[in-house]
């Protein structure tokens, strides 16, 4: 299989149910290749994270973007997603992040500890309330997803009455960062986001009336006072996917690696009884099934990478998925081990657009692990979950499973626990 026909594999919804099969195709052609005319396809790790970093790599820009989709600006998905810090270069990038970097300080996230503990808890409480009949519950519905969206809802100052709306809207949303979208996933795409811009636009008003403390205030005052620094799109279009990246990558990250450890039983054990291994096991899972697994770039200049030459204006597609899994960098990559040195994975990226929320998402995994196996330790998958039909953004779209006999005082730290930890 040449490497044009394993990327429309890849493509395919077979493909994106399961690529890792055919990541393996491309990487026997080399960590970089031409799989199309100016179309270079990255599945090497140190190849993607010096591409990552190299300043003559760019995210598709307005002037680019009108060269493939001119009519981009009509689509209230597409101008959203163009107009936040996701998709722009230094320097509106730097602009942009820096004002809301404040939020996601090391400081700020290690003091959301206690409160991402108390929403674990809850939930979990309310599982095994609605577990009384032994029925499966979806833990993606009211787990995976719940705890992610309260906490960066609670950041932008969200009502909690609120949260429920957001999981179809950013779902539909989300299509358009696929390296391919249909007419109708663009126009469903379009509708979550028309109703997230509305959302936040009500929100903005509510905040400018009555200022709270929170980072949807701190950006609205930002802009009121001064917008040259946000513009009014920049200020929507920032909020809507500071909150859309804020839950779909980590509900996907705890989806996925639940089903990892569900699978592994003997990690899952070591795992229960030491939550101190926490980090060491977050950041495995996130190399070996991550919740992102690509991304692209577009050359501004010339740059030699992998033994290729990319001319300036080629497009280069990162598989941050196939990279984590190259056995150059983790020596039997397909086998999931939490004892692994260094594993560094790539799954937030790296460089300038590393992911501004990569501290949060790891203290919520590092925390929620831990806990759904030790207080459910007779948790189980209650058949085969079902994947999304989605590359970029990889995960399940119900994760049904059984919570067994509950632990008795499950609140306590498990024996072999090290202080301090999760």
């Amino acid at each position: 299989m040449d490497a044009a026909e394993a990327l429309t594999l890849l493509m395919s919804p077979q493909g994106r149910i399961d690529p890792y099969s055919t990541y393996e195709r491309l990487r026997a052609h080399g960590p970089v290749v031409e799989a199309l005319p100016g179309l270079y396809v990255v599945t090497g790790y140190p190849e993607a994270d010096e591409l990552l970093r190299d300043p003559r790599l760019g995210v598709l820009d307005d002037a680019l973007r009108d060269q493939v989709w001119p009519n981009w600006r009509e689509s209230p998905a597409v101008s959203s997603i163009a107009r936040s810090m996701l998709r722009t270069n230094p320097p509106d990038h730097s602009r942009m992040r820096r004002l809301a970097a404040g939020a996601f300080t090391p400081r700020r996230i290690a003091g959301m500890r206690d409160v991402v503990r108390a929403q674990a808890e809850e939930l979990l409480d309310a599982m095994r309330d609605r577990d009384r009949d032994g029925a499966p519950v979806d833990v993606l519905a009211d787990f995976a997803y719940p705890l992610p969206v309260a906490v960066i809802c609670a950041l932008l100052g969200v009502p909690a009455a609120d949260r429920p709306l957001f999981r179809r809207w950013a779902g539909d949303l989300t299509g358009v960062l696929e390296p391919e979208i249909t007419a109708e996933e663009l126009a469903v795409a379009d509708a979550g986001a028309a109703e997230l811009r509305a959302y936040f636009a009500e929100l903005v008003a509510a905040r400018r009336r009555t200022p709270a403390d929170d980072l949807t205030t701190a950006l609205v005052q930002v802009h009121d006072t001064d917008g040259e620094r946000l513009t009014g799109d920049e200020l929507l279009a920032n909020l809507v996917v500071l909150l859309v990246a804020g839950f779909e990558t980590t509900t996907n990250l705890l989806g996925n690696g639940l089903v990892v450890l569900l699978e592994h039983p003997e990690a899952a054990a070591a795992l229960r009884a030491d939550s101190g291994l926490a980090p060491a096991y977050v950041e495995e899972l996130l190399r070996y099934d991550s919740p992102v697994q690509l991304t692209t770039r577009t050359s501004t200049a010339p740059v030699r990478c992998g033994g290729l030459d990319l001319p300036a204006g080629s497009t280069t597609l990162l598989l941050l998925g196939a990279a984590n899994r190259d056995p150059r960098r983790y020596p039997e990559p397909q086998r999931f081990d939490p004892t692994r040195d260094q594993a560094h994975p790539l799954s937030f990226g790296a460089g300038p657009h590393y992911c501004l929320g990569a501290g949060l998402a790891r203290l919520e995994a590092q925390l929620a692990f831990p806990m759904l196996l030790r207080r459910l330790p007779g948790l189980a998958l209650a058949g085969a979950p079902r994947h999304r039909t989605r590359l970029t953004l990889r995960g399940y779209e119900s994760l049904p499973v059984t919570l067994g006999t509950p632990a008795v005082a499950d609140r306590g730290a498990p024996a072999g626990a090290h202080p301090g930890t999760p």
